[in-house]
């Protein structure tokens, strides 16, 4: 099954047509979510055997960067669902099973958010300043607060983590769990309204004693880098799909760009089209080279996580570097095309304008671009001495 069957063009072009005013009026996506819940986009990961389409990561990329070059925003929110079934189907193929439900309600319809990132967090899955508090019942309450809570009008199941100080002899441990939307204890505020990603709309969500009941309890971690297969899961499925939406983006610019090109013409040389000047041209194929370089990486990357290949050590590398890689293109993408275009693409509401915008959220993302050198550095060098 390839990109255009699940994304037919006719889908994509109501999702592009949207997207603007979306952007404009810092709205949900929700017409874009109810006609992709129906195409069967979020069982990207579900089994066929229930009901699902079955792919693994590598296929899955692409159909989210072919979303990606439609509507960014919309396919970054996508992301954080897709994140959580993609987790469960990897671990699945590596005999985890911890996470099928997470599979089994994707194929009922329920729709999965992401609640781990915290601001001031920069240990981001090896420590929470969540904190998570055992219950005679075997669950947890969750009290802390969660930042780019992305879905946040839709979502109804919602992972979360936080860390009980007192356990493993005080050292402290990581609890990870779902909510559901009707669970007690939280609130989303309503406090998105940012440069970009607009329609994304990733509120704060305010955990205030919210309690997960033991059996959505689904791993225990010890505080620090550890080599549990959750981790690996998250972080494969996270960035390389981070990494798919950045390359829809950068794919999209360059598209944008060439079309400019062609049709502006110079006044100054008789009316002939920018698509014969040097310089131009110059711009123009920086980008494309760019461009295709990072198709392959992510290829690469997705296939050998559905391949299961060992990288050992260097899977983490592969992974950041990816992230980085894909969102720094982008952005230069992104850049060389407006220098092409011209100054139409400065004013509000040129689609060009929007995605210069939405590029710039990739610096955010997580690994940033700092731990990820941080990350590389110390696979191939070994840690800074003590």
């Amino acid at each position: 099954m390839t990109p255009e069957d699940v994304l037919p063009e006719t889908l994509l072009e109501r999702v592009r047509g949207r997207a603007s005013a979306y952007d404009r009026d810092n709205a949900f996506f929700h017409e874009d979510l109810g006609e992709l819940a129906a195409a069967g986009y979020l069982k990207l990961f579900v089994p066929e055997s229930d009901g699902g389409l079955g792919l693994g990561l590598a296929a899955a990329a692409q159909c989210q960067r072919r979303l990606a070059t439609a509507a960014p925003a919309t396919a970054l929110a996508v992301n954080m669902h897709l994140v959580w079934t993609g987790v469960a189907q990897v671990l699945a193929a590596r005999g985890d099973h911890s996470l099928d439900f997470v599979l089994q309600e994707a194929a009922a319809g329920e729709v999965f958010a992401f609640g781990n990132s915290e601001a001031g967090n920069d240990s981001v899955l090896f420590d929470s300043r969540t904190v998570a508090t055992p219950r005679p019942d075997g669950g947890y309450s969750f009290t802390g607060t969660k930042i780019f809570t992305s879905l946040s009008p839709a979502w109804t199941r919602l992972g979360i983590f936080g860390k009980d100080p007192q356990a493993r002899d005080g050292e402290g441990e990581l609890v990870h769990g779902f909510i559901r939307r009707d669970t007690p204890g939280y609130r989303i505020l309503d406090d998105w309204d940012t440069l970009g990603m607009r329609a994304s709309q990733s509120n704060t969500t305010v955990l205030e004693g919210a309690e997960v009941p033991a059996d959505r309890i689904f791993r225990k971690l010890p505080v620090g880098p550890n080599a549990d297969p959750l981790i690996f899961a998250i972080f494969a499925c996270f960035e390389t799909l981070l990494a798919a939406v950045y390359t829809g983006i950068g794919e999209r610019a360059l598209y944008l760009g060439v079309e400019a090109t062609k049709r502006r013409t110079s006044f100054k040389n008789g009316g002939r089209s920018y698509a014969q000047d040097p310089d131009i041209r110059w711009k123009v194929a920086e980008a494309a080279m760019a461009m295709d370089g990072l198709y392959p990486q992510l290829a690469a990357v997705g296939r050998d996580v559905d391949d299961l290949v060992d990288h050992g050590p260097q899977w983490f590398p592969r992974l950041v570097g990816l992230k980085v890689s894909a969102t720094e293109t982008a952005r230069r993408v992104v850049d060389l095309a407006i220098r092409v275009s011209g100054g139409s693409s400065y004013f509000r509401g040129a689609e060009l304008e929007r995605l210069y915008r939405d590029v710039l959220a990739g610096m955010f993302h997580p690994s940033d671009d700092e731990s990820a050198h941080n990350t590389v550095a110390n696979a191939w060098l070994g840690p800074l001495d003590a």
